[in-house]
């Protein structure tokens, strides 16, 4: 029986996608939920899969082929049995794998891509697919658990060039690639949000050793209760949740000549994937706890490196955090993500000689930076929102008591 394949369903901030990858050649057998094409849009990666058992019957939309919300995308054909020498299959938009030798892997047009883009050899994989093919989940898994590579293969920097291409000394080399749907997108929203919004940032600096100290003595008893471990990010977003509901102003949107007050905090926090940086929102992030908090970036995280976040868990937020601190970063102003009218850029934690009631102490400190949109805040209202961030780190107690 023919069935329609169509493209998943966009939320109204997603207009349309692009067909990435197809992983199955027209009248190739496949197994029910068994992945068929993927869909790249500005936001994620989303994986269509195979409805039943059956088969490519025809391809509608060939790959970099730009798809609408719900458009068909294919016909397959449910129950039929793959004919290995169909004339169609000579038109599959996909790379073929009959120039493998019988001693190599077979790979996924997706696996092979990041096993390419990683420098990774397949035939180090085990591959955990349908009559032992990599599949792209099986090259992200091996690449987290290889060794990191030694300092020598870490000096260069120059563009990767492919075994077969002869390589002169002295030769200056260069490669051209299109630009994703992520980056292109979050490049326009960067221009957008520096020319449509009057963008200023303040800065200040915060003691860590309260929380530091207050992390260390229950960090072994937090992991054993909850089973997560405690780090840094749930006191920020505790700490921004609550001043959020201070000055509600922060945590509002311009609407055309409207001002929007969210009775909700939606904080989206950064995260880095290996398509660039997204970010994942913690919905109501004022009724979670920080065992709850720990638990849903560790979940994103582990989405965003597998490629698995879904549009709905990037979709809507109305603050952000931007944690520049992991990569060595020590100051930085961070651009707006519009709509939300400000964003908090966390730094790295560095000891520095503080003076403290007239004495010199080394502290381990972070600088904090506040982008915010001057149109909607006025800089008393966005300092001291800033400042109420810095009072409750330093003293997190506060944040458990919401003082």
């Amino acid at each position: 029986m023919a069935t329609e394949i169509k493209a998943p369903t966009f939320p109204e901030s997603v207009a349309d996608g692009v067909v990435a990858t197809w992983h199955k050649k027209i009248g190739e057998a496949c197994s029910r939920d068994e992945l068929l094409v993927d869909i790249e849009t500005d936001k994620v990666v989303l994986e269509v899969v195979a409805p039943a058992d059956g088969m490519l019957k025809e391809i509608l939309k060939n790959e970099d082929d730009t798809v609408l919300s719900e458009e068909v995308i294919a016909i397959f054909e449910a129950g039929a049995v793959a004919a290995a020498t169909a004339p169609e299959a000579e038109s599959a938009p996909v790379v073929s794998d009959t120039n493998v030798s019988a001693e190599e892997p077979i790979l996924s047009p997706a696996a092979r891509k990041i096993a390419n883009e990683k420098g990774i050899d397949p035939a180090a994989i085990s591959g955990t697919g349908k009559g032992g093919r990599v599949t792209k989940e099986d090259v992200v898994r091996h690449a987290e658990q290889r060794p990191a590579p030694t300092p020598a293969a870490q000096v260069s920097s120059a563009p990767r060039v492919e075994a077969t291409t002869p390589v002169f000394a002295g030769e200056r080399t260069e490669k051209r690639v299109p630009m994703t749907r992520l980056r292109a997108r979050v490049a326009q929203r960067l221009i957008e949000a520096q020319q449509t919004a009057a963008m200023l940032t303040t800065f200040n600096e915060v003691n860590m050793k309260p929380v530091m100290e207050l992390r260390s003595r229950y960090k072994e008893q937090f992991e054993k209760r909850h089973g997560i471990r405690l780090g840094f990010m749930s006191f920020f977003v505790k700490a921004c949740a609550e001043a959020l509901r201070r000055y509600p102003a922060v945590n509002a949107s311009i609407d055309g000549n409207d001002i929007v007050y969210h009775g909700y905090q939606d904080i989206g926090v950064a995260v880095s994937s290996d398509r660039g940086l997204v970010v994942p929102i913690l919905r109501n992030a004022e009724n979670m706890s920080l065992a709850d908090i720990e638990a849903k970036i560790r979940e994103y995280g582990k989405k965003a490196q597998g490629g698995k976040l879904d549009i709905e868990d990037m979709t809507g937020g109305t603050f952000t955090i931007s944690n520049g601190g992991v990569f060595g970063s020590l100051l930085s102003t961070p651009i707006l993500n519009p709509p939300q009218s400000a964003i908090l850029g966390m730094h790295k934690i560095q000891e520095r000689p503080m003076a403290v009631n007239g004495q010199v102490e080394i502290l381990p400190m972070m600088n904090l930076a506040l982008s915010y949109d001057h149109r909607l805040l006025d800089g008393k209202e966005a300092v001291t929102f800033l400042v109420t961030i810095k009072e409750l780190l330093e003293d997190p107690a506060r944040i458990l008591l919401e003082l």
